[in-house]
């Protein structure tokens, strides 16, 4: 079995995706009678400072001979990357199943990829020349390090990891568009995306945004996307897709994926997290969510049992929509479990889980004989009724009704990261709460 990974031949503004590469290629090897075993989409740490939207890099599995899969790789990536914009730099590494002579390196890469910022000469490019793997890059070669991550990932998420990873696939069934209409308005019938989203759940999920009334499988990108259907199920996501009424069709193809998985997310202590890493953190609400300007809800946690002093600011952005209202909910005292990418010291929130509600508050007593409420009777001297002249050492507890439950919250399709794992899926150390 030969492996070609590829990377970074998208632009943020002038279209072509990655995965259309992918597929393209794909079909490539089937005209030129080769089997193709799978096609690898794997999404990479998502804090990564160049990445596209989602940090996709690809892999195809297929049966041809390395240097025949190399030779056809390149020239499609010559073809159709694009590459006048400054800041693609394709990639493309080829091995054979046994990924070579540095297996156990590439793997590393594999999953430090996901979940780390590498530094693209000293530890990909400089080991993948000394090694002697095929490959070529672009333009500075940066797609070097999303194409030998994709190269070992199917192995890599296995062999070696850690016992925490996750280790479950998904698929997303991917259709793309005819070349002649990449950067116009795309025609898909809401009614039928809709459809499918009620048929379909939850074997397929991030489909639609019912709160926004957003078709959320369909890009508003200028390339060749159509729309994108993943799921846990290879065959409804093809089912799915087929399904959903639209302009024409110039191609499909299945990728087997870490989408939806929380690869990305690493359990630590919070004294340990650093920028651009995502993580799972758990600790005590210090004080009130707050609204700042542009719409954005900022909420601290606090570690008192912990060795980290400062406390830890988490936000919900204004593009994550009702999500905030459930951060809004939260209140000092509360012990929650966060998760979410940091970036300059501060955890952008995905999900979180309730781990225990603080519904008591401390309020004034008021009067035993009349029930108004009472005054205080000076400095550290209590509260007294001045009518029936009744007296309390001090406030008294009194049990707040809460809008949360115990459980996992999570934002909404609309705002969710393609690695980020939705709460459907199950698997949670809790009760969960669903967005739809």
């Amino acid at each position: 079995m030969t492996i070609v990974g590829i990377d970074d031949t998208d632009s943020r503004t002038r279209g072509m995706c990655t995965t259309y590469a992918a597929a393209l290629l794909a079909d490539r090897i089937r005209e030129t009678g080769g089997h193709v075993e799978r096609v690898l989409l794997v999404r990479l740490n998502p804090a990564v400072e160049y990445k596209t939207r989602g940090n996709a890099a690809l892999a195809v599995h297929c049966d041809l001979p390395a240097e025949r899969a190399f030779d056809l790789a390149t020239a499609l990536v010559d073809e159709h990357a694009a590459r006048t914009d400054e800041r693609t730099n394709p990639g493309v590494v080829v091995a054979d199943d046994d990924l070579g002579a540095r297996p156990e390196w590439v793997q590393s890469v594999s999953r430090r990829a996901v979940r780390e910022l590498l530094d693209p000469e000293p530890d990909v490019q400089e080991p993948l020349a000394a090694a002697g793997y095929r490959h070529r890059g672009w333009g500075n070669g940066r797609g070097l390090v999303g194409a030998v991550a994709a190269l070992g990932a199917w192995e890599g998420f296995r062999e070696g990891a850690p016992a925490e990873w996750p280790t479950d696939w998904t698929y997303e069934c991917i259709t793309y568009r005819e070349r002649d209409r990449w950067g116009t308005d795309r025609a898909v019938d809401p009614d039928s995306v809709f459809a499918v989203a009620d048929e379909y759940y939850p074997d397929i999920w991030d489909t639609v945004d019912r709160g926004e009334g957003e078709a959320v499988c369909v890009p508003n990108t200028p390339g060749p996307v159509l729309h994108g259907i993943r799921g846990d199920d290879p065959d409804i996501a093809r089912e799915a897709a087929r399904a959903i009424e639209s302009e024409a069709v110039e191609r499909r193809e299945l990728f087997v994926t870490n989408q939806g998985t929380d690869m990305h997310l690493r359990d630590a202590a919070p004294e340990a997290v650093v920028d651009g890493r995502a993580y799972r953190v758990t600790g005590e609400v210090v004080d009130a969510p707050e609204t700042r300007e542009g719409g954005h809800v900022f909420v601290t946690l606090g570690f008192p049992e912990r060795e980290r002093e400062e406390p830890l600011p988490c936000v919900a952005f204004e593009p994550t929509k009702r999500f905030r209202d459930r951060v809004r909910a939260l209140r000092a005292g509360d012990r929650v479990t966060v998760c979410g990418e940091v970036t300059d010291g501060a955890l952008k929130l995905e999900k979180f889980a309730v781990r225990g509600l603080n519904d008591i508050e401390l309020v004034t007593p008021d009067c035993p004989d009349c029930g108004r409420s009472m005054k205080s009777a000076g400095r550290a001297a209590g509260y007294r009724c001045r009518d029936c002249k009744t007296s309390a050492d001090g406030k008294v507890e009194r049990t707040v009704e809460r809008d949360l439950e115990p459980g996992w919250y999570e934002v909404p399709p609309c705002a969710r990261r393609h690695i980020a794992k939705p709460l459907v899926r199950g698997g949670f150390d809790g009760s969960t709460h669903p967005e739809r």
